[in-house]
């Protein structure tokens, strides 16, 4: 089973996003009428949610919906207002010893997995793993604000923003993680998610966000799939993520811990995992510097990709997903 994993460095919305769009709209046309297209907000509804909570995008909004060929379907999917409900996986913790480094495994299946890693200009040099196109499931921006979600492990959905689209938002618009906390505050979401982010000082945020509910944000430095309690117990088992969070804070916890150590512990179980067949396996480990302003993508048995804002390198990377058992 193999990851292909493309680098692509293009600085405003142009020829190589469109390339993009042309790949992949066919699979997330599919997602997004999965329940059918009266199932999601039409475009007036979503361009003015848009406007009234993320206004800065707005441009790019619409220079990306124009490359997109300007179809009413590809602009209400692009506004990721009211999108479809998925799933993910994920653990993410932030070492704060001799330098912060958020770190995360991405967990899911690798069929449903987009595969890029875009670096852009487009309000500001960011660089992020992407996915619905132009959301974010984590990344890192010239500030040195870093930043990743997890799922929040609770069946519920209301009327909000996909959580990548925020992402998005926080890394374009915000320096500080009291920008950020503002954000996540004010903007609804449409499922349960946990967001954490880092700066360069080592400040830590962790959002524990849910539709119809307030946001819980505080300085935990771990999560994983569950928020202030388990609500959701066959996922919690199949996905064990008590046991991952407990793993974690211990390591934490630990003196003769270091940052390079704390790292490779997401490359082996109970953090690194192998269900790929319930979409629930690693598909990559991100390690994000923010005082080097450089990040870090690592697997089991290949040598990591390293790419910064002083030396980007455009390319392909494969990866064979192997069981480590």
């Amino acid at each position: 089973m193999q990851l292909t994993l493309d680098s692509i460095h293009e600085d405003k919305p142009g020829p190589k996003w469109q390339a993009l769009f042309e790949t992949y709209w066919p699979l997330y046309k599919t997602w997004f009428l999965s329940e059918g297209a009266a199932a999601r907000p039409g475009y007036v509804t979503s361009v003015k949610k848009l406007r009234q909570h993320m206004p800065e995008l707005v441009p790019i909004y619409q220079q990306l919906t124009d490359l997109a060929g300007g179809s009413d379907l590809a602009a209400r999917f692009l506004s990721l207002y009211c999108p479809p409900a998925y799933l993910t996986g994920c653990s993410q913790a932030v070492w704060s010893g001799d330098e912060p480094i958020l770190v995360r495994n991405y967990d899911y299946g690798p069929q449903l997995f987009e595969g890029n890693l875009l670096y852009t200009r487009w309000l500001r040099p960011v660089i992020a793993m992407s996915d619905c196109l132009w959301g974010v499931l984590d990344g890192i921006n010239d500030a040195g604000l870093a930043v990743s979600l997890a799922f929040g492990g609770r069946k519920v959905a209301g009327a909000g923003f996909g959580i990548p689209l925020v992402l998005r938002y926080i890394l374009e618009t915000c320096e500080s993680i009291q920008a950020a906390t503002e954000i996540l505050q004010r903007i609804p979401i449409h499922m349960p998610y946990n967001v954490t982010v880092v700066d360069k000082q080592g400040q830590i945020i962790t959002a524990y966000l849910a539709p119809g509910h307030e946001p819980i944000i505080n300085n935990d430095s771990v999560c994983t799939n569950h928020q202030q309690q388990v609500d959701w117990h066959a996922y919690a088992r199949l996905t064990s993520t008590v046991e991952r969070k407990a793993f974690l804070e211990q390591k934490l916890a630990n003196s003769r811990e270091t940052g390079q150590k704390f790292v490779r512990h997401f490359l082996h179980p109970p953090l690194y995992n192998t269900q790929y067949e319930k979409a629930f396996g690693t598909l990559y480990t991100a390690a994000y510097y923010p005082s080097r302003l450089e990040a870090t993508y690592r697997w089991p048995k290949r040598p990591p990709l390293k790419q910064s804002f002083a030396r980007f390198k455009e390319g392909q990377t494969v990866v064979n997903l192997v069981d480590e058992e």
